[in-house]
């Protein structure tokens, strides 16, 4: 399965597990297009994916995260770390105080 099909997927599966119906995202997007972005037809700009997140109540790196994530627990637990990894090495080659 490609991408946009895995971020629809996981986009579907986050819904459904806070009992949200695409009705629910109404004020963010018709409920067309939420459809066409659960079937990996369409592609979400990043500040949809801000919007979506703050409709089901989870941090956008939640839905991005959910397109790649492996299929075992143990698979899920290394792409965490790595993840982790990632950003604390990000974080320590930035000034402390830097907005951009």
């Amino acid at each position: 399965m490609e991408l946009l099909g895995r971020f629809g997927v996981g986009l579907r599966a986050a819904r459904k597990s806070r009992g949200l119906t695409q009705e629910d995202f109404s004020t963010v997007s018709s409920r067309t297009y939420l459809s066409s972005l659960e079937r990996g037809i369409k592609s979400p700009t990043i500040s949809k994916i801000e919007d979506l997140a703050t409709i089901i109540g989870v941090h956008p790196v939640t839905l991005l995260a959910l397109a790649y994530l492996p299929s075992t627990v143990d698979g899920r637990s290394e792409m965490c770390s790595q993840i982790s990894a990632e950003i604390h090495s990000l974080l320590q080659d930035m000034p402390a105080n830097e907005d951009s």
